[in-house]
């Protein structure tokens, strides 16, 4: 069996060499091939395609056409796939659904903006409603919304208020709190000697340097004791007139120091101050001042506080009352003691790892350092570079001073600094906030300045009434005013003048404040005086040279005071002496100019004609142009033909020529009145 193997293997070998070759016909020719399957797709000859090469004849011959490859098909499909794709795409992302913030009111492009759309298909969707508009055009929130659901977006209304929201931050939890110092506000009568007693603290002199030896501005003091504890100290005044600075002081306080002076007892102011500080729910500390004075009588003042449910703890209250003389300097480690344990019984904490809130204490405009702010700091630390919002004004903190005037890095919680970089001078008493960027400090002061303007838009209408009304009470005699612009050093006094003057006028004459600011006074201050007949009350600010100037020329009475009764007085005098005769302008008549001649020596001459009433020589005459006063003065000549005339009536002809004033032009009309005085 072993040797018939390769015989085998031989065998097979040869029929395999046999279907190898190719089948030949018995005459030696060869079979005929089995035909072969028609190629799926026309191509190229094999000869062509086996060889590889391929000429211009070969593509272009209609026999040998060649046809694009599978690879080639695929990848247009896939182009053309993916060109789809992008439409669907692009289609789909201009139907997303936006939700659009819309304000009480919005620009055309800014509501196209927010829509992600074009400004003119939000103006083609208008249209369709019936609104004309432009790109610029505002449009009222109504109106706005009607057109996001339009063009198939989610409206969202929201005030202008909400630029406030999430102003002021969250609450503190306990673990963020740290002790502070507390804040003591300083209040009484006037002449009771709370400034004085406040420089024996602080071991300075504050009340010399007050006019009149008086405080006329509220002033903000941090004491460090031997201890190393800190009091924060608010000097208020005690005028009658400083009512909203007292409050003020009483609303950023923890602890009110009530001076009674114990040879007066208790005053007007005294008693204010007592409702001011219960309004506050602070806790109050008698200080009975002047014990070193012979007639000094500490057991009357405390009787005389029983009257207003102030019951010191000597007889059996809670209020702790404490003997001290400012000019010895007796008893004041007793009353910092006092402070200190009331400060101990209110646990006075605060987060100092915050943005900085607090309130303006006092504001003015200085002429070197421009608008200042006294601001105390109530929770978190404001720092030298900080952005705030205080009132109606906001700014980046370019410097800080404490009350000695050194330069500041940050000030805590409790700590009163003068801040310097607004844009302008806040109102006194309005809260200031670090916030985190210009741009929403910007839009927060935008929001708060127009609703002042508003305010006062709809206060001077009010008070103004109707023409009608108006008229009808110049007839019966009524509206005989005295008119005041006040322009003050700091923002507390404008107030307090304010406050006292308003109060000065009486059933016959009315006092009305035009304008009250602080900083010098400029030209427009002068305008606005001598438009209204007003007096400008300077308190301790002075003229620039230009409105001085200005002043004198136009003949605006501004009158200078460093003392608060000086001006109470003085505007008082003005309101009974408003009984004086004054003088009331006369209309005449009108000429329109139909000629201009040029008339050597004399100037220019104009021929007119009298359409309206009469025109007198002697009487005053303005030129119009356009119905625009353009000049203001006395005819030199008035001529009939070529006589001196006293006067040319109605329908007349007549020549005109001005003292002093050459600009007259065809078509210009000449007005003719005369000053009469009327009794008041």
């Amino acid at each position: 069996a072993a040797p018939a193997r390769p015989e085998t293997l031989r065998l097979r070998s040869v029929e395999d060499e046999d279907e190898a070759r190719p089948a030949r016909r018995p005459g030696g020719a060869p079979a005929p091939k089995k035909p072969a399957l028609a190629p799926a797709k026309k191509g190229l000859s094999e000869r062509d395609r086996r060889g590889g090469r391929l000429n211009v004849a070969a593509v272009l011959s209609d026999e040998d056409e060649r046809v694009r490859s599978l690879a080639s098909f695929r990848r247009q499909r896939e182009r053309e796939r993916q060109q789809a794709e992008r439409e669907r795409l692009r289609a789909e992302g201009s139907r997303v659904v936006r939700e659009v913030v819309i304000p009480e009111a919005i620009t055309v492009q800014e509501l196209a903006a927010r829509m992600a759309l074009r400004g003119a298909e939000v103006i083609k969707a208008l249209m369709r409603m019936g609104v004309m508009a432009t790109i610029t055009q505002s449009l009222d929130a109504d109106t706005a919304e009607l057109v996001v659901t339009e063009l198939g977006h989610k409206p969202k209304r929201v005030s202008e208020s909400d630029v406030e929201l999430g102003l002021e931050g969250a609450a503190d939890t306990e673990a963020d709190l740290r002790p502070r110092p507390p804040v003591v506000t300083v209040m009484g009568h006037v002449d009771h000697g709370k400034t004085s007693l406040l420089d024996a603290l602080r071991q300075t002199d504050v009340a010399a340097h007050e006019a009149g030896g008086i405080t006329q501005h509220i002033g903000a003091y941090q004491v460090e004791l031997p201890s190393g504890q800190k009091i924060t100290f608010i000097d208020t005044p005690g005028h009658e007139a400083f009512t909203a600075m007292r409050a003020r002081g009483a609303s950023v306080t923890d602890i009110v120091v009530l001076v009674v002076a114990a040879d007066d007892g208790v005053m007007p102011q005294t008693v204010e101050a007592i409702r001011h500080a219960k309004a506050a729910n602070a806790p109050i500390i008698v200080a009975i001042n002047k014990i070193d004075k012979p007639d000094a009588k500490p057991d009357r003042v405390r009787n005389e506080l029983l009257q207003h449910e102030i019951v010191v703890e000597s007889m059996g209250g809670e209020t702790i009352d404490v003997e001290v003389s400012a000019l010895k300097k007796t008893n004041l480690d007793k009353l910092e003691e006092a402070i200190l344990l009331q400060a101990e019984i209110l646990d006075l904490k605060a987060n100092p790892d915050r943005a900085a809130e607090g309130t303006v204490i006092e504001s003015k405009l200085d002429r070197g350092r421009g608008p200042v702010a006294t601001v105390l700091v109530q929770k978190g630390t404001l720092r030298q570079g900080d952005i705030v919002v205080a009132g109606a004004e906001w700014g980046r903190v370019r410097a800080m001073l404490d009350d000695k005037g050194r330069q500041l890095k940050e000030a805590p919680p409790s700590t009163p600094v003068e801040i310097l970089g607004l844009s302008g001078v806040p109102a006194a008493g309005e809260p200031f906030v670090a916030v985190d960027g210009e741009a929403r400090a910007r839009e927060i002061s935008e929001f708060r300045q127009r609703k002042i303007r508003e305010k006062a838009a709809a206060g001077s209408a009010a008070a103004r009434g109707t023409l009608d009304q108006m008229l009808a009470r110049i007839q019966a005699g009524e509206q005989k005013e005295v008119a005041v612009v006040i322009k003050a050093d700091v923002q507390g006094s404008a107030e307090a003048i304010q406050a006292t003057v308003q109060k000065l006028g009486n059933e016959e004459v009315r006092v009305r404040v035009l304008h009250s600011a602080v900083g010098q006074i400029t030209e427009s201050d002068v305008q606005l005086a001598k438009a209204s007949d007003a007096v400008i009350v300077a308190f301790n600010v002075r003229a620039t040279s230009q409105a001085r100037d200005l002043a004198a020329r136009e003949g605006v009475d501004i009158r200078y005071y460093s003392i608060i009764y000086d001006v109470a007085d003085d505007i008082e005098n003005l309101v009974k002496g408003k009984v004086a005769p004054k003088e009331r302008e006369k209309f005449l008549g009108y000429a329109e100019i139909r000629k201009v001649f040029d008339i050597t020596k004399v100037g220019k001459v104009a021929g007119c004609m009298v359409t309206e009433g009469v025109v007198k020589r002697g009487a005053g005459v303005r030129l119009l142009r356009d119905n625009v006063v353009i000049h203001t003065g006395e005819l030199s000549q008035l001529k009939r033909f070529k006589d001196d005339v006293r006067e040319v009536a109605k329908g007349y002809e007549c020549g005109m020529a001005f003292a002093n004033y050459q600009d007259i032009r065809e078509g210009d009309v000449i007005e003719c009145f005369e000053t009469e005085t009327v009794p008041a």
